[in-house]
C-alpha cells in the first residue's frame, strides 16, 4: 500500500513497488495487489483493513515523517484499535541520533508507534519503522525503504522463487492470440502474458520502418515447465515467420 498524495499527483514516481515485488520474489512471496491511497486518515483505514485480512503481508510505504501529514502510524493504530504514542527505544534512538537542540517535537513524532508493534531498524536516517501483526510499516524515501527490508528477511515465510523467461517475436499480438491461448491451456501451471512493443524508426533516417512485436513473459515456479512452455512458445514466433529472441 502506497500512501501518498504526491505520488497520486503524478509529482513523485513511485519506484518502491518494483523493489518490493523483486525482494519478495527472491523470497519465493509473491505480489498480489498494489494500492495507492492519499493522506487522509479514513482511506488509509480501510485500505489497510482490505488489504491485511486478505492477504499474508502488507507492506505499506510513505508518510511517517515529522510533518502534519505523515499520517500513516496513526491511521495503522486506528486500523487494529491500538493507542499510540511515544516508543521509548524510539525516542533513544533519535535522541542519540540528533545533535542537542535539533530534536524538535515534529521529530518526536516520528517515534510515534502503535501500541504492541516492534520497531523496524532504519540504519540511513534512524527514525524507525515498525510492524504490527502482518502489516510492516517502511519509510517512503527509496533508499531509506530499501535498506529497511532489508532487515526483514528473518519475518518473511516465503516458498518456491517465482521464475520467469521473456521471448520477443516481430509478430502481431492479434495473430498469435489463438495460438498463445492454446498454449496456455497446455501449460496451465504457467503463467503466460503477452506484451506489445513498437519502436519508432530514427530521428532523421528516412525510409527506415519502425519495429514493432510482442514480449511474452512466462512465470512459473517449475523450472522444466517454465523451459518446455518457453520453447514452445519459440515455436509459435517461428510458425509466424518470426525469429525468437530471448530476453531479460
Amino acid at each position: 500500500m502506497v500512501v501518498g498524495d504526491e505520488i497520486l499527483s503524478g509529482r513523485t514516481q513511485d519506484t518502491n513497488t518494483s523493489f518490493i515485488a523483486k525482494w519478495l520474489n527472491e523470497r519465493g512471496v509473491r505480489l498480489c495487489e498494489v494500492r495507492v491511497v492519499p493522506d487522509i486518515q479514513t482511506e488509509i483505514v480501510a485500505a489497510l483493513n482490505a488489504l491485511r485480512g486478505r492477504y499474508d503481508y502488507v507492506f505499506t510505504t510513505g508518510g511517517i515523517g515529522p510533518t502534519h501529514d505523515d499520517i500513516t502510524a496513526d491511521a495503522v493504530a486506528a486500523a487494529f484499535g491500538v493507542p499510540i504514542d511515544y516508543h521509548p527505544q524510539a525516542l533513544e534512538i533519535l535522541n542519540a541520533h540528533y545533535a542537542p537542540g535539533e530534536f524538535t517535537e515534529a521529530r518526536k513524532r516520528m517515534a510515534r508507534i502503535p501500541q504492541g508493534a516492534e520497531l523496524i531498524e532504519n540504519p540511513v536516517s534512524k527514525a524507525p519503522g515498525f510492524h504490527i501483526g502482518n502489516v510492516f510499516v517502511l519509510a517512503g524515501v527509496p533508499m531509506i525503504m530499501q535498506a529497511m527490508l532489508e532487515s526483514l528477511s528473518h519475518h518473511i515465510a516465503g516458498g518456491q522463487k517465482m521464475l520467469s523467461a521473456c521471448i520477443g517475436g516481430a509478430v502481431a499480438e492479434g495473430h498469435v492470440a489463438e495460438a498463445l491461448g492454446i498454449l496456455q491451456g497446455q501449460y496451465p501451471d504457467v503463467s503466460m502474458g503477452s506484451y506489445p512493443y513498437f519502436r519508432p524508426p530514427p530521428r532523421g533516417e528516412e525510409g527506415v520502418l519502425p519495429v514493432y512485436g510482442v514480449n511474452f513473459v512466462l512465470r512459473s515456479i517449475d523450472p522444466e515447465r517454465l523451459s518446455a512452455a518457453a520453447e514452445a512458445v519459440r515455436s509459435m514466433i517461428r510458425a509466424h515467420g518470426a525469429t525468437p529472441e530471448d530476453r531479460d
